[in-house]
C-alpha cells in the first residue's frame, strides 16, 4: 500500500499534498506484488532498449522508480524563468570571457580564476556559431532545500547529458503505468528533439539554408552511447565517430557510402581535450584534425561551443549571481547553495576547521566523483583531504550539507523517502531559451545518501510538470514521435563509411580514450 506517511506526498495536516492527490489513490490500489511486477517490467523494458549505465564495471538497467515526481504549474513557472535567466547569463559570460573580458576588467570576476580553469581554452577565442550562441544545450542542477526553496547546485554546459533518460522514462511509464496519466494534465517532453534540431540548424554557418547536422559520439564504449544514438535517431540526423570525419580546405566532411558530404553543424558529445589533435591532445582519436580551424573560419559550428566548460567550473559557479546582475541587470531568480571559495585564505581556514561538517567538491568534477561528505568521512579521509586542500585550494570548493528534499520511492522495504535533485534541460536557439518541461529527477536510492548520481548508485524518476491548460506540441516535421524515427524527405540519408578497417592499436586507443573521457564528465551524466 502507498503510505500516507511519506513526507513528500503529505501536507502538515496529514492530507495528501495537492500535486500527488490523483496519483495516491491509483498507487494505493496496487498491492506490493503488482507494484513489483510493474517495476520489473520497467527494468526489462530498459534492458531491451539498451537503456543501461556502467556501475562498478557492470552494465545495469537505469533504475526508474514507479512514483513520478510531480511539479505544480506555478513551481515550474518559477523554475523555468530561473533556469532561462541563468543560461542567458552563462552565454553572456562565455561571449565576454572569449572576447572583450569586460567582467574581468570591471572586477566582477578575477582574471586568475578564469585563466586557471582547466576548461578555459584561449585558442577558441572568437570561435562561435553564426547566431552567436555557444550554449545550445544546458543542464542546470537544482535542489530543494530544508526550507522548501529551490537552489542551483551546479551548471552543466560543456557536454550536458541525461536528457535521453527523460524521454525514455516518459515512454516506459506511459506503457507500464498508463492509469497514472488518466486524469492528470502532464506536459509532454517529446518536443525536445525538435527544439534541439531547431537550435542546431539555427547555429549553422552563414549562407547554408539546409545545413547538414551530425551527432559526434566517442563510440560504443562510452556509457552515454545510448543517449547519442537516441538523439540522432529522433532528430533524423547521422551519428558519426571522429574517424567518419575529415577536414579539407577549412571545411568538415563526412565519409558516406555515397561519397563525401559536407558537415555544417556538429552536435558533439566529445570533450574538448579529445576533439582536435591539432589544438588539444596530440594523441586524440575521438575527433578529427582541423575541426577547430574549420570552426574558426566559420565553416562549421560545434555545439556546444569549444571552451564552454569554463562556465562549468565550480569556482566560477560562485560568481554566477554577480554575473547575472552584471550582464542582465537583474536579481538572480534561483540562488546558489552557500559556497566557500578555498582560494580565499579566510575561507580555507574556516573550512579546514570545520571539515567534518561540510561537503567538499573538486571544481572540475562530475558524476559525483571526488566528493567528500565530511560527516560520513573517516579520520584518514579527512586528514588526506586537509593536505590536498592546503596544496591545491583553487581546485576545490566547500558547501554545507544540504538536506535535499525527499520524494516517496519504492525500495525493498516498501515506499520510503529518498533524497532527490532535478536537472532541467534548456535549449538556446539564439532568439529564445526554451526549458524542457520536467527534466531529469535523480534520486539517491541508499537510505540517507545525498549523492544522487547513477554512477554512485542513484536512480531516476519521471518528472511531471502539471498544466491547467492544454499545451500545443511543437510541429515535428522530419522527426520521430515517441515510438519510431522518420527521416527528412528533403535531406538525403547517408550512411557513414569507415574508410579503412581500424588496426588493433587504433581500436585500443579509441576504447581507452572513450573510457578516459568518462573521467572528464561525458559518460557519467547523472
Amino acid at each position: 500500500m502507498f503510505p500516507r506517511s511519506v513526507a513528500a506526498c503529505e501536507a502538515a495536516d496529514s492530507a495528501v499534498r495537492a500535486p500527488y492527490a490523483e496519483i495516491y489513490p491509483v498507487l494505493n490500489r496496487l498491492d506490493s506484488d503488482e507494484l513489483r511486477a510493474r517495476t520489473d517490467a520497467l527494468a526489462r523494458s530498459y534492458i531491451a532498449q539498451g537503456v543501461t549505465f556502467d556501475f562498478a564495471g557492470e552494465e545495469r538497467p537505469f533504475p526508474l522508480d514507479v512514483v513520478p515526481r510531480v511539479i505544480p504549474a506555478d513551481d515550474w513557472a518559477y523554475l523555468e524563468s530561473g533556469v532561462a535567466q541563468r543560461v542567458k547569463a552563462l552565454e553572456a559570460f562565455l561571449d565576454d570571457v572569449y572576447g572583450p573580458q569586460r567582467a574581468i576588467r570591471d572586477g566582477v570576476i578575477p582574471a586568475a580564476l578564469v585563466s586557471s580553469s582547466k576548461h578555459f581554452h584561449r585558442q577558441t577565442a572568437g570561435v562561435v556559431g553564426a547566431n552567436g550562441v555557444r550554449i545550445q544545450v544546458a543542464g542546470i542542477d537544482v535542489i530543494r532545500d530544508e526550507q522548501g526553496g529551490f537552489r542551483v547546485l551546479e551548471d552543466n554546459v560543456r557536454v550536458p547529458s541525461g536528457v535521453s533518460y527523460v524521454l525514455a522514462n516518459r515512454q516506459v511509464m506511459a506503457q507500464t503505468l498508463p492509469e497514472l496519466f488518466a486524469s492528470m494534465r502532464v506536459r509532454p517532453v517529446t518536443d525536445y528533439p525538435a527544439r534541439l534540431l531547431q537550435a542546431l540548424r539555427a547555429a549553422a554557418p552563414t549562407g547554408v539554408p539546409d545545413p547538414t547536422v551530425v551527432v559526434l559520439t566517442p563510440g560504443v564504449f562510452n556509457s552515454a552511447y545510448y543517449e547519442h544514438t537516441l538523439l540522432a535517431r529522433m532528430m533524423g540526423v547521422e551519428l558519426v565517430e571522429g574517424r567518419d570525419l575529415f577536414c579539407s580546405g577549412g571545411h568538415v566532411f563526412m565519409h558516406t557510402t555515397s561519397g563525401s558530404t559536407r558537415v555544417d553543424v556538429i552536435y558533439r558529445r566529445v570533450d574538448d581535450e579529445f576533439l582536435d589533435p591539432q589544438q588539444f591532445r596530440p594523441d586524440a582519436v575521438l575527433g578529427a584534425p582541423g575541426l577547430v580551424l574549420a570552426a574558426r573560419l566559420g565553416n562549421v559550428t560545434s555545439a556546444n561551443g569549444v571552451g564552454s566548460g569554463v562556465a562549468d567550473d565550480k569556482l566560477v559557479y560562485t560568481y554566477i549571481p554577480d554575473l547575472i546582475r552584471y550582464y542582465l541587470g537583474e536579481e538572480p531568480i534561483l540562488p546558489n547553495v552557500d559556497t566557500w571559495r578555498l582560494e580565499e585564505p579566510e575561507a580555507l581556514a574556516e573550512v579546514l576547521d570545520r571539515l567534518d561538517e561540510l561537503v567538499v567538491k573538486p571544481v572540475d568534477g562530475s558524476g559525483g566523483k571526488g566528493i567528500l561528505v565530511g560527516p560520513d568521512a573517516s579520520a584518514r579521509q579527512l586528514s588526506d583531504l586537509r593536505a590536498t586542500l592546503q596544496g591545491d585550494p583553487r581546485g576545490w570548493i566547500a558547501q554545507p550539507v544540504v538536506q535535499l528534499s525527499t520524494i516517496p520511492t519504492l525500495t525493498d522495504d516498501g515506499f520510503r523517502p529518498r533524497h532527490a535533485d532535478l536537472r532541467p534541460f534548456a535549449v538556446n536557439d539564439g532568439t529564445d531559451v526554451w526549458v524542457l518541461p520536467g527534466g531529469l529527477t535523480r534520486v539517491a536510492l541508499p537510505e540517507g545518501q545525498l549523492v544522487v548520481n547513477s554512477s554512485q548508485g542513484g536512480g531516476s524518476k519521471d518528472t511531471w510538470v502539471l498544466d491547467s491548460a492544454p499545451v500545443a506540441p511543437l510541429p515535428r516535421e522530419n522527426l520521430v514521435n515517441e515510438y519510431g524515427p522518420t527521416t527528412s524527405s528533403s535531406t538525403p540519408h547517408h550512411t557513414p563509411l569507415r574508410t579503412a578497417p581500424a588496426d588493433e592499436d587504433m581500436s585500443a586507443r579509441h576504447q581507452q580514450q572513450q573510457q578516459q573521457q568518462q573521467q572528464y564528465g561525458e559518460g557519467t551524466p547523472c
